[in-house]
């Protein structure tokens, strides 16, 4: 968080070379997923050709892609990997959940399901996707707003965010010592201007949770909007009143990312209660599917 006062206060929220560059990788990792599971339909099509069964082939490429999609969840869980490298196999973790929407699609056969065990199936794997999806751009969001102050919980959110809002209370009310105070003329506005700022925009933005859409989108619009007010304000006084005008800066970019780490941890409890419990339920269907299918053909043979 303190790293996102600094940009701040440089007047740059470091976001138009952060997308840049997530933009770059999602392109690079959206072609390779697109070029893999092309190279597996392919694969299929020519299983198929030679009179086999398709099925059997992207339904072992599903089962082992699930078992280790579940080896990663395990390994999570039991503190396997390093810290460091935990990162790095969740990204191998999602290209593979990628890579198995296009199985997924080849074992239905491009059509839905008949009966109601195939509907859980098929139901089971839709939220999973979906729900991956949405956990990938939780990520996604999260580097492109600067990340979250690890040392803050979600239980101490509202907390901080009442100290910030006596905080900048404080600031507003403080009196910066007039150095024309000697001369006979009339003290500039300066005090009044800031009252004013703080009633008609940053008042009502500290008293609690704001930007809900924006945070979920990974904006940074509103926070500008506020920086913008700050900074037009900052060019009209003198130095005194610049410090403290970048105390109230620092105050609301800290408030902002407050806000996105209320909404970042909520959204993540909220998805792990999802994607979580579904996974191995389907791992369970699945397990069921593959018995159910080798009985049949072992009696059918």
């Amino acid at each position: 968080m303190r790293q996102a006062h600094s940009r701040a206060a440089g007047g740059s929220f470091g976001f138009v070379p952060s997308f840049t560059g997530l933009l770059n990788a999602t392109t690079i990792g959206a072609l390779s997923i697109a070029a893999l599971s092309a190279g597996m339909l392919w694969l299929v099509g020519i299983y198929a050709s030679g009179l086999r069964d398709p099925r059997y082939l992207d339904g072992w490429v599903l089962a082992g892609g699930m078992a280790l999609q579940l080896l990663f969840h395990v390994a999570i869980k039991t503190s396997v990997f390093a810290p460091k490298s935990i990162v790095r196999w969740r990204k191998v973790h999602i290209f593979i959940g990628y890579l198995l929407i296009a199985a997924f699609v080849s074992h239905c056969g491009f059509s839905l399901p008949d009966t109601t065990f195939e509907w859980a199936l098929w139901s089971g794997f839709v939220v999973i996707t979906l729900s991956g999806v949405f956990g990938t751009y939780l990520s996604w969001s999260l580097r492109a707003k600067g990340g979250i102050d690890e040392h803050i919980s979600f239980e101490r959110i509202p907390t901080r965010r009442a100290e910030l809002a006596d905080e900048i209370a404080g600031v507003v009310a403080s009196r910066v010592p007039d150095a024309a105070a000697a001369l006979p003329l009339p003290a500039p506005p300066y005090e009044a201007w800031i009252a004013d700022l703080y009633t008609n925009h940053l008042r009502d933005f500290f008293v609690g949770p704001r930007n809900f859409t924006g945070h979920l989108i990974g904006s940074q619009r509103p926070l500008k909007q506020l920086t913008d007010e700050i900074d037009s304000l900052t060019r009209y006084v003198d130095s005194r009143t610049q410090q403290k005008l970048n105390a109230i800066r620092a105050l609301v970019v800290e408030k902002d990312q407050l806000d996105f780490a209320r909404v970042h941890y909520g959204l993540t409890k909220g998805w792990l209660f999802v994607h979580v419990p579904v996974t191995y339920g389907l791992i369970v269907l699945s397990v069921m599917h593959v018995l159910v299918v080798y009985s049949f053909s072992s009696g059918a043979g």
